[in-house]
């Protein structure tokens, strides 16, 4: 396993390739990208949903996704029709380098229910459970929240779907790795994943095995489909739930825990994750992955280590160099954040930032 290097080595492990840890990384990246080169696929698709003020935090999420990927990529941008105007303004001017499209699309509900699923917590969160049934072309998707901002390449998340046993249809994280403070096993009123509950801002999905899957429920003894089964679940619970389509999702997995494969915690590291002391193992060894800023922290105070994060993705600019334009600065403004509990472990919001970047050297490098 490569060591990490602390930024100020940086100009000298570039200088010095003969470092042991700098080859390693090297061969390890060059590897990487030699199997993907030698092992072609379909690209891979993303989905998002944006309403209201979510324009430049969606924005900066797609950022995050074009900067490390390797493979090619596909957003499926879901937006009010106020935002595709400012949306295709500004992909339109991202240099793809031939690897990224983008369809827009209205934000639909079903119309003899589009009000309920509208007022379903915040404004078109909702959406997401319709994804199946409206890329129904797409066989697998990776759903994120606005609030995300990718630390590694999406091709580490996506091959995870390799991995899915037969049953397995989708993969999230949990809610919480500390049952003292999960909310969901204090607080919910209806069933909920395994121990905690699952998170929803990050969902890998093989859309193809949801669409045919009849799902087990509390409503009937008849197994329904995706389709089927949506309505049913929100009017049976829609008193007893808080977090809308999460909820909804909790429950049916719930149901059916042999359909849900579960990432570790730092594939979706929240502010839960260091506020209350660091309770995410993996991402203390390995780094964070994707980083997740629910509860508004981009935009405040409250968290300013993740706001650190998401300004130094925003500010970079497309073929700037990542250690000097966004490395350096960032670990800069991260340190004078350790007054804060998140602060304390700033490290590992750079750790897997840092070999991301020495990866994506490396394969420049070799191509």
């Amino acid at each position: 396993r490569c060591k990490n290097l602390s930024v100020s080595f940086w100009n000298s492990y570039w200088m010095l390739p003969s470092d042991v840890c700098g080859m390693n990384c090297f061969w390890e990246a060059a590897f990487r990208y030699d199997y993907m080169k030698t092992h072609p696929s379909e690209k891979m698709h993303l989905a998002v949903v944006a309403c209201g003020e979510r324009l430049e935090e969606t924005v900066t999420m797609l950022r995050s996704a074009i900067i490390f990927s390797i493979k090619p990529l596909h957003f499926h941008i879901f937006a009010e029709d106020q935002l595709h105007e400012s949306f295709k303004d500004i992909l339109d001017e991202f240099p793809y380098e031939g690897k990224v499209n983008y369809t827009l699309y209205p934000i639909t509900f079903p119309s003899e229910s589009a009000a309920e699923w509208k007022k379903l917590f915040k404004p078109c969160a909702s959406q997401r459970l319709f994804l199946p049934l409206i890329l129904k072309n797409v066989d697998s998707l990776l759903y994120v929240d606005t609030d995300i901002l990718f630390l590694r390449p999406v091709d580490d998340i996506w091959s995870f779907l390799g991995k899915f046993n037969s049953t397995q249809i989708a993969a999230m994280a949990p809610e919480h790795e500390e049952p003292r403070i999960g909310w969901y096993n204090r607080f919910a009123r209806h069933p909920y994943y395994g121990v905690t509950g699952i998170n929803s801002g990050v969902m890998l999905m093989n859309m193809t095995r949801i669409r045919r899957k009849y799902f087990k429920n509390d409503m009937t003894p008849v197994r329904l489909q995706w389709g089927e089964i949506l309505m049913p679940l929100l009017k049976k619970y829609k008193l007893n739930i808080t977090w809308g389509d999460q909820d909804l999702l909790n429950i049916m997995f719930f149901h059916n825990p042999e359909s849900l494969y579960v990432f570790p915690c730092q594939w979706n590291y929240r502010p839960d994750h260091c506020i209350y002391g660091s309770n995410c193992k993996a991402a203390e060894e390995e780094g964070i992955f994707i980083l997740h800023g629910n509860r508004g922290v981009y935009h405040d105070d409250k968290q300013p280590t993740f706001r650190a994060v998401y300004e130094a993705i925003k500010n970079y600019s497309f073929g700037d160099d990542l250690v000097h334009s966004l490395l350096q600065p960032l670990e800069q403004e991260l340190q004078k954040t350790m007054h804060t509990y998140c602060g304390r472990v700033y490290k590992v919001f750079i750790k897997q930032l840092t070999k991301s970047i020495r990866d994506l050297h490396a394969r420049r490098s070799k191509g």
